[in-house]
């Protein structure tokens, strides 16, 4: 089934009940994932994460029915999922601009984020070829530094260059590259690591859980075939299988002058 299709089913139901609780557990079946891929794709593919989306669209409806009915503030808050008039009171002005009370009063002033639709069509995509492999537990030593979906892009490879210089001639050729986030569905912010594959006392100790991994070969270490490799898997390869992602970091692996982006799968 196309994936578009997928996700407008998926919004329809975000839809008929931003009302009511939205169960995580029932929008990943439309995709036939598990909740935490899901929540990756849709971020992917939507550059939105689903719960921002979600409040957004709930913040929406409440402006609306504030303007058009005679629901007090508290109800409408507690309609949309908010647990007092505080705090929806906070987040309604924050999204609209106004607080709920001016809208009550016949002050109109509302910003509506629209619902999304998808066009469900079919484009052909040339094939990638992969790898499953599974690996032990591993242990990795190095250093990060905070970076963001913008800036990663050039602070990735400069970092890379500048640990490389620092570090290579005493401790031998970097071993892996590593994306290590806090919350990766609420946060733009994350970390970028360069690391070693031996025991290195002055760095951090990173442990590696033992997985099964989705392997694509890069034929070179340039910067801009390892971001290509990244963009085409979470824009082509990842909307279009059943495999579901873990909640563990992607890796970068090094080696004979190649690299390896690992994926861990469940």
């Amino acid at each position: 089934m196309n994936i578009y299709h997928q996700l407008n089913e998926m919004i329809t139901y975000i839809e008929q009940n931003l009302e009511q609780d939205i169960s995580y557990t029932t929008l990943a079946k439309f995709l036939g994932v598990n909740e935490y891929t899901m929540q990756r794709l849709f971020h992917l593919l939507c550059n939105i994460s689903l719960s921002e989306y979600i409040r957004k669209r709930r913040l929406s409806q409440a402006g609306y029915d504030l303007y058009s009915g005679n629901e007090k503030i508290i109800d409408v808050a507690y309609k949309y999922g908010y647990e007092n008039a505080t705090s929806f009171s906070r987040a309604f002005e924050k999204f609209h601009g106004v607080k709920p009370s001016v809208i009550k009063k016949g002050k109109y002033g509302l910003k509506n984020y629209p619902k999304l639709t998808f066009e469900e069509t079919d484009n052909i995509k040339e094939e990638i070829p992969y790898e499953i492999i599974e690996l032990e537990e591993f242990v990795l030593y190095g250093k990060g530094i905070s970076t963001n979906e913008i800036d990663v892009k050039k602070d990735a490879p400069n970092f890379w260059i500048s640990m490389k210089k620092q570090y290579c001639e005493q401790y031998g050729n970097i071993s892996y590259g590593m994306v290590k986030y806090s919350d990766r569905f609420e946060n733009p912010d994350f970390e970028y690591w360069v690391l070693w594959d031996h025991k290195i006392d002055e760095f951090e100790q990173i442990v590696i859980p033992k997985s099964k991994w989705l392997l694509f070969h890069i034929v070179n270490d340039n910067s801009k075939e390892i971001q290509q490799t990244s963009r085409d898997f979470y824009e082509q390869f990842l909307p279009s299988c059943k495999y579901n992602i873990r909640d563990i970091p992607e890796l970068e692996h090094y080696h004979d002058g190649v690299v390896d982006f690992l994926v861990p799968i469940e």
